[in-house]
């Protein structure tokens, strides 16, 4: 895949509109569907309806999505992309084993409300936009799923997906994570990883970085005269600044993170795609382009890039 012509839309294979709620719908459940062909993924229809009325607004007790990188795009990218590390996981199960249709369930569901937790509700004067949440979003999303999940009848994955969530965080190295077997922990390394590879992999990414990204981090604290310290100890002083720490965190996420805290998961990804990793090609390439763009380098054509 040539990521320099990919449209801005389209998923790293170019083959799913991932702003598209019922395209990715679709993609998830053929995934799913074709690794457990005897189990009912049709629920995944209802979860990915629900999702989209929460973004939009149209959830009961909650106002629209207000923030600009993790939204519907980002929410929708990182569930495709859960769905085939899940299935080239199943293909080659590592020491834990096959991890099944429930769990897999359980999987997606986490995915697609994983950021749930940015989402404001209609009651909420404290702030004005959900990035103001940036801190305690992943522990506000499990607080969702749990209200949630029973009321669609899926109480069963409440326990799951609110352990596995806490892996998309910084707070803790999910090593150290507690979770209730090692199925559920491989579980959410690949929802922790699904999470990095398709943000960084977005054809989009430096621009959303500089754009959007740096300003959720100012109304969360972490960017602009007033920030203070994130997870790694950064304040980020501008958007120039963001951008020039992003190709030390590119590096840092793929040897830290992705590596060694989440076992190398990502390589499920090549098994699905068979042998050829887009995700990790369209990071690699991402990297490269700000690599010329902050030596003052031309980088490749690419109209999605900063100019």
């Amino acid at each position: 895949m040539n990521q320099a012509l990919r449209p801005s839309h389209m998923d790293v294979s170019n083959t799913v509109d991932v702003t598209d709620p019922s395209a990715v719908s679709a993609a998830v459940r053929g995934i799913l569907e074709a690794c457990h062909p005897r189990y009912d993924f049709s629920g995944i229809d209802g979860l990915v309806a629900d999702f989209s009325r929460l973004y939009a607004g149209d959830f009961p007790g909650f106002r629209a999505c207000e923030i600009r990188y993790h939204d519907t795009q980002h929410v929708l990218d990182v569930t495709l992309a859960m769905a085939r590390l899940l299935a080239g996981h199943e293909a080659e199960p590592g020491s834990a084993g096959p991890l099944g249709p429930e769990l897999a369930l359980a999987g997606i569901a986490a995915a697609l409300f994983h950021d749930s937790g940015y989402i404001r509700r209609v009651r909420d004067n404290r702030h004005k936009n959900g990035a103001a949440y940036t801190r305690v979003h992943v522990s506000r999303g499990a607080r969702f799923m749990a209200d949630y999940l029973p009321q669609v009848n899926l109480g069963e994955l409440v326990g799951v997906c609110t352990r596995i969530v806490q892996f998309t965080g910084y707070e803790t190295d999910p090593r150290n994570l507690p979770v209730a077997s090692d199925k559920e922990r491989c579980l959410g390394a690949l929802l922790g990883t699904a999470d990095l590879i398709a943000q960084m992999a977005d054809v989009d990414y430096l621009r959303k970085c500089h754009d959007h990204l740096y300003e959720e981090f100012e109304i969360g604290g972490f960017a602009g005269e007033y920030g203070s310290e994130n997870h790694s100890g950064m304040v980020y002083r501008s958007r120039n600044h963001l951008l020039e720490t992003t190709p030390e965190f590119i590096r840092t996420t793929i040897e830290l993170r992705l590596e060694r805290q989440f076992g190398g998961v990502y390589r499920c990804a090549g098994r699905f795609f068979g042998g050829r990793n887009f995700y990790m090609d369209a990071i690699f390439y991402n990297c490269r382009q700000l690599q010329a763009l902050l030596s003052g380098a031309e980088p490749a054509v690419n109209s999605h890039f900063i100019p």
